[in-house]
């Protein structure tokens, strides 16, 4: 679907909306439900999904049981396993795409080189593979999981047999009967490692940091239960809700009191022993860290695995490759025919922001140089009408990032509810001073978090050493933070003028909303409104949503 056609032919549009994951998507939906239909969604690969799309490597899967890693407007009562696998949740954002009409907004094989902010015309002049175009808003949806890392390792490029990342993976090269090395131990090399090792004739891991790994309690979901889901909604939100609940439980462990996290240590450890019988390959095993402090992993099989003779553990990280041995940082040596690098991605540096110009002509990667920071995950001081899906400090360590997302497509629509308010041709900027307050509140209630005091070194955190990916509380918390816009903490911008806008105004303009996180922000004049009721997934506000289960289609 396209828009106007703006200054100079090129086409413009109210909104882009920049990839098709599950954050894409979820905005796509919001939009056509605020009743804005002029607007695209760029996706640089050939279909939608995402991540999901991305990784298909064997053993993919979902560490968020099913019913609670889903839109709460597109429940799916179908889901075929507790822990769904790639291909149903890949096929669930198909179908996400198909029912709620966005095929006519996606845009496939359309990559965005640069977008840079007019501050003479108020919008974003959008350069992709295939042509440009203007849009008043651009959402950036591209995810932090999207683009691989790949480490620097002399003598890689002179490799002589195959090699390639888990989240790239080369399904024409067959691993049967192949000496294989599986590089780093994150949550996609757990499921790998079982999944593969079977077929290849003698697979090695090259562990730098042992995980924490929990039994991973997945089953089929029984027809009984589908048909209950179906037939009877209520049982279905019902499911949603427990596992929501049972996890905002447990966040006050992860944020405020780590030491209650050694009965889970005892566990996992009991996790271990059960298929780890060798005491010297448990020792090389164990972490040194608190639980927590990296990525909990789930796996009943990765144990089992590495038990097997025809696996080996390196317990050290790769240092360089000699032809075709790889030598550790221990100098073990170890002579492979393919590498498998499950290295995990850019995530506080991810590469989108070096396509982000903003008013005063410097990037977004520039800007964040010193860190990621965005007012409440969403906006960036210096880029006006941009925001970003899955933001800084809106990750999650024990429960589902759909539930941030949506959270966020709850400010994203309040904040285009606001540009239609103000009217005119106007865009909002976040104010330097609130994106610090914002950040600094964040930062002061990481300090004692597990992700900052467990003793690690994660992907968390980024090259000074803060975290600036994980959200320190619950998802409830955060909807209450990202219900409504704030207009105090934005500067309000029209074609050749700045106008200022008290709190005062915000009050009237915005109404009801959250209150601010405790400490740190200013009075804000929604604070009377501390005491609402917080996020109930699956709930009556989500009414009107269209429910798989009332299609005749199996979304697995």
């Amino acid at each position: 679907m396209g828009g106007t056609s703006g200054r100079g032919g090129r086409e413009h549009v109210r909104v882009a909306v920049i990839g098709s994951g599950f954050g894409g998507l979820g905005a796509a939906v919001r939009l056509r439900r605020e009743g804005i239909t002029d607007f695209v969604v760029l996706e640089r690969a050939d279909s939608v999904g995402g991540t999901w799309r991305d990784n298909s490597y064997p053993g993919c899967a979902c560490d968020v049981p099913s019913h609670l890693y889903s839109f709460s407007f597109a429940p799916n009562p179908d889901w075929p396993r507790t822990f769904s696998g790639q291909p149903a949740i890949r096929a669930y954002l198909e179908h996400v795409a198909d029912t709620f009409g966005l095929r006519r907004h996606i845009r496939l094989d359309t990559e965005v080189r640069m977008m840079r902010w007019d501050a003479d015309e108020l919008r974003w002049e959008i350069e992709t593979s295939v042509g440009s175009l203007t849009a008043d808003v651009v959402v950036s949806a591209t995810g932090p999981l999207s683009d691989p890392k790949m480490p620097e390792i002399p003598g890689l490029a002179e490799f002589p047999g195959k090699v390639f990342h888990s989240a790239r993976w080369d399904h024409d090269y067959d691993l049967r009967g192949k000496r294989v090395a599986m590089i780093g131990t994150g949550a996609s090399a757990i499921q790998i490692v079982p999944a593969i090792a079977p077929e290849v004739e003698r697979l090695t891991l090259f562990q730098r940091t042992p995980p924490w790994v929990m039994p991973r309690t997945d089953r089929s979901i029984t027809a009984v239960e589908r048909w209950l889901h179906r037939q009877l909604p209520f049982t279905r939100a019902a499911r949603r809700g427990l596992l929501w609940g049972l996890r905002e439980l447990q966040v006050s462990a992860f944020t405020k009191r780590p030491n209650q996290l050694g009965l889970i240590e005892s566990l996992a450890k009991a996790n271990m022993a059960r298929s780890i019988k060798d005491p010297a390959l448990r020792a090389e095993l164990t972490p040194s860290y608190r639980i927590g402090c990296k990525r909990i992993l789930l796996s009943s099989e990765y144990y089992p695995a590495l038990a097997r003779p025809d696996v080996d553990l390196v317990a050290s990280g790769l240092k360089e490759i000699r032809g075709s041995v790889l030598v550790a940082a221990d100098g073990t040596e170890t002579e492979v025919d393919a590498i498998i690098f499950g290295t995990g991605f850019h995530v506080t540096d991810m590469p989108i922001a070096d396509r982000v110009v903003g008013a005063e002509g410097q990037t977004l990667a520039d800007s964040w140089k010193d860190g990621m920071q965005a007012l409440r995950g969403a906006t960036a001081a210096g880029f006006p009408n941009w925001m970003t899906i899955i933001g800084p400090n809106t990750g999650l360590g024990n429960s589902s990032m759909i539930l941030m997302i949506e959270s966020q497509l709850n400010y994203m629509a309040d904040y285009l509810r606001q540009l239609g308010m103000l009217g005119g041709k106007v865009a909002l900027g976040a104010r330097p001073s609130a994106v610090n307050r914002w950040n600094r509140q964040v930062q002061a209630r990481m300090e004692r978090t597990v992700w900052n005091t467990g003793g690690c070194t994660s992907w968390y955190l980024d090259a000074q050493g803060r975290n600036t990916t994980v959200w320190p509380g619950t998802t409830g918390e955060f909807r209450r933070e990202t219900r409504s816009v704030d207009l105090a903490e934005y500067e309000v911008l029209r074609v050749g003028e700045r106008e200022q806008v008290p709190a005062a105004v915000s009050a009237t303009a915005v109404g009801a909303g959250a209150a601010p996180l405790p400490g740190a922000l200013p009075p804000d004049p929604r604070a009377s409104n501390a005491g609402e009721a917080g996020f109930a997934p699956g709930g009556a506000s989500n009414a009107g949503g269209a429910g798989f289960g009332e299609t005749a289609e199996e979304v697995a």
